[in-house]
Order: C-alpha cells, then structure tokens, then sequence
C-alpha cells in the first residue's frame, strides 16, 4: 500500500467533473477535432451516431466558430426535470465573443445520464430565442 502512495498519480487518479468534460467536448468539437470530441460520446450516444454523422451534425457549429471565435465560457449548469423521464444533468457553454449580449445567441449544450456520468449523452447546439 505505501508503494501506491508513494507514485504520484497511482493512489489517487483524479476524475474530470462535467464541467471539465463538457469543455474538452466542445473545445475539440470548435477546433474540429471530430476523433477527439466523439471519444466523449457515451457508447450507446456512438452506437446512434457513426463518426461521419457525427461530425455532419456540428456542420453548423464551423460558421458560428468564424462569427464568434474559437473561445467558450460556462454559461449555465443544471437539471433539467422533466415530467415522464429521471432529471438530466446539463452544462451549456457559449462563445466568449457572445457573451456581450444581454442572453448569447447561442449555447453549446451537452446532457449526462446523471451527476456522476462522466460521458456525454446528447449535445445540441441551441439558438436562444
């Protein structure tokens, strides 16, 4: 036992919270980095979802990468409570260069199974209204 103690990172390996996951998804999905970003999709999310569908759905994140800029910030986490299925875990983040408005125009938002998923389940890209 004090040999694990002794190596750092082997008696405590730290895991990533939501937030963090969420980010590294959406920093891979801005920089098109598709391999990256679909790594962070829950296997039955992958099993919906080949790569090239993938990728073919975040078309439309490209142009708001070329209006707003590559940078993100937290915008809101939370649960969303629905009345037929469990509550859902969320992070929404949005573009730095959007933020100067009074609600950004748009949010990237992931789901997770429940608080202590660390995969994404679902991802949107979402117009604020």
């Amino acid at each position: 036992m004090s040999l694990l103690l002794a190596v750092p990172g082997l008696a405590q390996q730290r895991v990533n919270s939501q937030v963090q996951v969420a980010r590294q998804f959406w920093l891979a999905a801005v920089g098109q980095e598709w391999p990256q970003a679909y790594r962070w999709l829950t296997p039955a999310a992958q099993a919906q979802l080949s790569e090239k569908q993938f990728r073919q759905s975040l078309q439309p994140l490209r142009e708001l990468v070329r209006q707003f800029g590559p940078v993100i910030d937290l915008y809101k986490l939370g649960y969303r409570l629905r009345e037929t299925a469990a509550s859902e875990t969320f992070v929404a983040y949005s573009f730095r260069a959007d933020t100067l408005a009074h609600r950004p125009y748009f949010q990237l938002d992931v789901s997770f199974q429940d608080s202590t998923a660390r995969l994404v389940k679902s991802f949107r890209l979402v117009k604020a209204q």
